[in-house]
Formats: C-alpha cells, sequence, structure tokens
C-alpha cells in the first residue's frame, strides 16, 4: 500500500473516543470517509439490559445513522454484527434506518446474527457473512407476563409478520422458506426454529455474499466509487 493510499483515521482523539464510546469510527481511505458501526451483544430497547450485559444502544445508534446519512463527509457504512438478540422494536427500529439510507451501505456477520439481528444483517444495500457465522432464526418471544388470550397470540403474529416482510423486501429468501425456518420444530434440542450458517445462507438467499472483511470492504469501496460517479 503506498503512502497516497493509505488508510488515515478522520477525526484523531475524537475518532478514537468514539470507537470507546459506541463501538463505531471513521477511516479516511482514497474512496473517501467509511464510518464502521459495530452492532454487538444484546440490543437494547426501553429497558436496560443486567448489569455486565454488552448490549448495543438504540438511542445512540437512530440519532448516529441520522447524522451519517447528512454528513457530506461520510461516503460509506460499514456495520460490523454479532448480536445475540434483544428487544425487537429497538433492533427493527435500527434495521429500518439502515434500509432507508441513500448511502453506500454494506453489512458483515462476524459471529452470530441471533433474531433481530437477522433483520440487521440484510438491511444493507448489500451483507456478507464469514464463513463460520451464525444465523438463528425463530419465532418471536415476550418477557414478562403473558395473558393467555387470542388476543396475544394474534399480536405475536402481527410481529412475526413484520419480521418476515422486513427480511423478505431486503434479501432473496421467499417468505415460505424463511417462515420455515422460523417455524422449525425439527432443528434445535429444546426449541423451535432454525441456525444456519455461513454458505448455506447464501445459498438460502438470505445473505448475499460468504466472504470476510477485505470483502466487504472491497464491496463498499467499489459502492462509493460508483455512487461518486
Amino acid at each position: 500500500m503506498t503512502e497516497e493510499t493509505k488508510p488515515t483515521e478522520a477525526g484523531g482523539e475524537d475518532s478514537r473516543q468514539q470507537i470507546v464510546d459506541m463501538g463505531s469510527g471513521c477511516v479516511k481511505t482514497e474512496d473517501g470517509v467509511i464510518h464502521t458501526l459495530t452492532i454487538v451483544g444484546q440490543i437494547e430497547g426501553h429497558q436496560e439490559a443486567p448489569d455486565g450485559a454488552k448490549t448495543t444502544k438504540y438511542e445512540h445508534v437512530l440519532p448516529l445513522l441520522a447524522a451519517l446519512e447528512e454528513n457530506d463527509e461520510t461516503d460509506g457504512l460499514l456495520v460490523l454484527l454479532n448480536t445475540m438478540g434483544g428487544d425487537i422494536e429497538a433492533g427493527l427500529a435500527i434495521a429500518e434506518m439502515i434500509a432507508g439510507m441513500s448511502k453506500p451501505t454494506v453489512s458483515l456477520v462476524l459471529g452470530g446474527g441471533h433474531s433481530i439481528g437477522v433483520p440487521l444483517a440484510v438491511a444493507a444495500k448489500e451483507s456478507f457473512i464469514v464463513p463460520s457465522g451464525a444465523m438463528t432464526i425463530h419465532p418471536v418471544r415476550l418477557n414478562g407476563l403473558v395473558i393467555g388470550v387470542s388476543q396475544t397470540f394474534h399480536y405475536f403474529e402481527r410481529i412475526q409478520d413484520r419480521i418476515c416482510a422486513f427480511v423478505t423486501r431486503n434479501s432473496r429468501i421467499s417468505r415460505e422458506e424463511f417462515e420455515h425456518l422460523m417455524l422449525n420444530t425439527g432443528e434445535m434440542a429444546a426449541d423451535v426454529g432454525s441456525v444456519i450458517y455461513g454458505e448455506e445462507a447464501v445459498r438460502m438467499g438470505l445473505i448475499d455474499h460468504l466472504g470476510g472483511l477485505s470483502d466487504a470492504l472491497a464491496c463498499l469501496h467499489a459502492r462509493m466509487r460508483a455512487a461518486k460517479e
């Protein structure tokens, strides 16, 4: 890599502090500035997660995404995913924000995309998964008091319908196949759902490409150059 094309950190000390505080940072390259956002652990919603839990707070991510969309100095977004799920409403809100961005966006599933992590993975314009990455797909769950009436089950169905609609709208998997994965009873020993890994996720059309960090960055650079042209 020559001195002219070597990436340099944008923002200096402020950028380093942003990595510490929010798990995100900017890098300036010859094709423009790339903002990297990590979505890890549990997606925290209206209720705070227990002490010691790794979380991604939606009240941090939503205004950050809005600022990136409006910032003329940001040319592309790389989303690194290793999430165990979490609050459905908060996760879907983040996914809708990413899907609604006009700037080039690429996601990379590293360890896992559990539950609401699936919509987050497909929200970018192009998605990647590493060979060892896992996508866990299962029905909606709720913690706390559940009233055993028909309205509760109808509410579950409507939430699942929103998730299925988002995933199938932003990927190549069919609704029938996605719902089959979600309601599969033969995959997990004590649960309902499916775990699919890198190559299988691509073959099913849930994720666009099998690859690692360099592949995801190459795709993002190509999209940034095309956007400028």
